[in-house]
């Protein structure tokens, strides 16, 4: 039985509050929530305005605007065709953005900073539901691997800092993510919003089949970037968070049930068919929540409803 850890006394987040990647899902997500919750002094900067993969720039950024709190959701992102197709850009820039927020934060004397991960960063094999402890037990997935160590680096990187200075910095784990504002790039794209756009074009087409990739046996589990948010806050308030904590459903489904829950969503009516000779990744990938579940957190928005929401967004994003 895996220990949690007891749920801490809440506190304020202290500010001002950088967001660092705050046009991404989950960053318009986090903005959302801070205020939703009433907190004021939000930082954020665009790409064009702040680039992260310059330390200098960073740097000049911290000492000018003195944050005292870093949520780091600022990332290079994408599914397996990404991954698989630039896995240099993809460890390169993640490592960059990890390694000079992190050390501009330390510098300027940011007391809290959460930095976002991913579920990837575990062993391809190791024993589901996975625990925070399997990290670094077991060969990565090939897939993604130049992604989940450029992440592993920045878990690790807060891990030291917080051992070393004494500083706040922890990090969490979440599930596949999906929601408003997701990408739907036709190639670049994670599942579930790669799939919404097939269907949904798939239907305007009145195309009879939509084909996936892989056999549809793998598992997967997803969470709305609206429940990350609140997750990501709830961390923020408590006190003592652990160094490391997993955020996701607890649930998974296969790939295939995923496909036909996005059909009926979008209205296609015609047949899923699979492609086994394209890559499945990770034969099941499914997060142990127990510490976020010990410190009070659990998911409020079911995935049928979250599925809804997501179209609903797309077709208003793609002015469909």
């Amino acid at each position: 039985m895996q220990s949690t850890p007891p749920q801490g006394p809440l506190v304020s987040i202290p500010t001002p509050i950088f967001v660092a990647g705050h046009r991404g899902m989950v960053g318009r997500a986090v903005v959302r929530a801070l205020q939703a919750r009433g907190y004021g002094n939000i930082l954020t900067r665009s790409r064009e305005s702040l680039d992260l993969l310059d330390a200098g720039a960073a740097n000049d950024f911290f000492a000018r605007h003195q944050p005292k709190t870093v949520i780091l959701c600022a990332a290079r992102v994408g599914g397996i065709h990404a991954n698989r197709s630039f896995p240099t850009e993809f460890m390169r820039d993640n490592l960059l953005i990890a390694l000079n927020v992190i050390e501009a934060a330390r510098k300027h004397g940011v007391t809290r900073l959460l930095n976002l991960g991913s579920s990837c960063i575990y062993p391809r094999d190791a024993p589901q539901p996975l625990r925070e402890d399997a990290l670094l037990t077991g060969p990565l997935e090939p897939t993604n691997e130049a992604y989940a160590l450029a992440k592993i680096a920045a878990l690790k990187l807060c891990t030291y800092v917080r051992r070393q200075y004494g500083l706040c910095y922890h990090s969490a784990m979440p599930t596949n993510l999906y929601g408003t504002g997701d990408n739907y790039h036709p190639e670049h794209s994670h599942v579930i919003p790669g799939l919404l756009r097939r269907f949904h074009e798939a239907k305007v087409s009145g195309a009879d089949s939509v084909t996936i990739w892989g056999t549809g046996t793998p598992r997967r589990e997803f969470l709305h970037a609206d429940d990350l948010a609140a997750a990501l806050l709830h961390l923020l308030e408590t006190e003592s968070p652990p160094d490391v904590v997993n955020i996701g459903t607890g649930k998974d489904i296969p790939i295939r049930e995923l496909a036909t829950l996005i059909a009926e969503t979008v209205g296609f009516q015609g047949r899923i068919l699979t492609n086994p000779h394209m890559p499945d990744g990770t034969p099941r990938k499914c997060l142990d929540t127990g510490k976020i579940t010990a410190l009070g957190w659990s998911p409020r928005i079911p995935l049928k409803i979250g599925l809804k929401k997501t179209y609903a967004d797309f077709l208003l994003e793609s002015g469909r």
